[in-house]
């Protein structure tokens, strides 16, 4: 079966770079859905979907979005028009794949889009800002994919050629390999900061596996935490084990490494049972390339690697911390359960390792106690959470859960 991507941008402007792209994609046998996005021009070529289409999905129409006379808002409308046609495009079963092109207008809508599109159907964006600071976590769909739009701005040159053509083969190649997730299983969402510095996946995901369950664990480094959130959100998951609250302290810092401003309320919001413990809580992540805030200097300082640097918190701000995490927990609409390990939250946390503050801990513990009273259950643990022992507590309460039909049961 051929298949079809949808193609995506501002036809009236970059014309030849868009009949380029769609011209590599048909070369290779697929098919095109073209959508124009722009406002003032007319494309020189035919569409499958116009801008008056476009515009007419937001509410609105071209006329009235140029009498505006106001580019950020016209092109807001039209993003929210074309993610609107790009979701009824992929339920009617017409695309099997988008792509868009960009500079910073064009991107920002090709993003919406693409979060208007379930997991599993390729989306890629061609961009002049790929992997740029600009680009919000927030913004991202859990599996976009980014193609840095090299020499791209304006008019076709061998490095255009050469981004469009890759882009052309990704996609259509992704719409011709990718397995959808079948989610015959239900889904376990886990949260882990690496396998070094969190531990308890070892222990935690060959259990859960013989129970019937498959598990996703997220790499709680900004774009990892984003994409378990929105899954979160939107009740992908039979239950949640988000042990790594990594990115909530990031966030609050003013770290990059964020997952945006929702982090810890994703499974809260769509009732989904959840399990949360303080993992890595300690500790502030900075890209390796940003500079250490002023109030962090003094503090003991870990380079983890070229891309990540970490520095301590103090016991005031994991007092602050576990204040924050309550706030958050307490409007879940869902089953919740804290889990509180004494004996520390991250391998750097043990004694002669350069995190390890058994005064902060203790303040945290205490302040954690009498933030969760009354407000969220709390399991108080005598190790450390790497330990055997902490896993083995959080798979007891799973199987509580299971018993009383709060989580199904896993499938052989």
């Amino acid at each position: 079966m051929r298949k079809t991507i949808l193609v995506i941008g501002t036809f009236d402007t970059k014309a030849d770079e868009l009949a380029y792209l769609i011209g590599r994609i048909e070369g290779q046998g697929g098919q095109v859905l073209a959508m124009d996005v722009s406002v003032l021009g007319d494309p020189p070529h035919k569409v499958d979907v116009t801008k008056h289409e476009v515009a007419s999905a937001a509410g609105a129409t071209i006329d009235a979005l140029i009498a505006l006379g106001e580019e950020s808002t016209a092109f807001e409308t039209m993003s929210a028009g074309a993610a609107r046609l790009t979701r009824r495009l992929h339920a009617a079963g017409r695309i099997d794949g988008m792509i868009a092109l960009g500079g910073t207008m064009g991107t920002d809508l090709a993003l919406d889009c693409a979060q208007a599109l379930p997991i599993g159907v390729p989306k890629y964006i061609v961009s002049t800002v790929a992997g740029s600071a600009l680009i919000g976590a927030d913004r991202m769909a859990p599996d976009v994919q980014f193609i840095l739009w090299a020499g791209g701005l304006f008019g076709l040159n061998p490095l255009c050629k050469s981004s469009l053509s890759q882009a052309a083969g990704a996609v259509l190649g992704a719409a011709r390999a990718v397995e959808p997730p079948a989610f015959d299983r239900p889904v376990i969402g886990m949260t882990s900061l690496g396998s070094s510095c969190l531990k308890y996946m070892k222990h935690l995901h060959p259990e859960l596996t013989a129970r019937g369950y498959d598990v996703a664990v997220f790499h709680t480094t900004g774009m990892g935490g984003m994409a378990f959130e929105r899954l979160a959100a939107e009740g992908a998951f039979a239950c949640v084990m988000d042990f790594s609250l990594q990115e909530l302290v990031n966030m609050l810092h003013g770290s990059l490494v964020s997952a945006g401003p929702d982090r810890l309320s994703g499974a809260g919001r769509s009732g989904t049972p959840q399990m949360v413990a303080p993992g890595a809580s300690d500790i502030l992540d900075l890209a390796g390339w940003q500079e250490i805030p002023a109030r962090f200097r003094d503090r003991a300082f870990h380079p983890h690697n070229r891309l990540i640097k970490s520095v301590g918190f103090n016991a005031e701000e994991r007092r602050e911390l576990a204040q924050e995490i309550a706030t958050r927990l307490a409007v879940a609409t869902g089953p919740t359960r804290f889990f509180l390990p004494e004996g520390g939250i991250e391998e750097w946390d043990r004694p002669g390792e350069p995190a390890h503050d058994p005064e902060g801990l203790a303040a945290f513990v205490e302040a954690t106690q009498a933030a969760m009273a009354d407000r969220v259950p709390v399991t108080r643990l005598a190790c450390h959470i790497n330990d055997a022992a902490f896993a083995t507590a959080v798979l007891a309460q799973l199987d509580a859960w299971v018993a009383e039909g709060i989580v199904p049961k896993g499938k052989p």
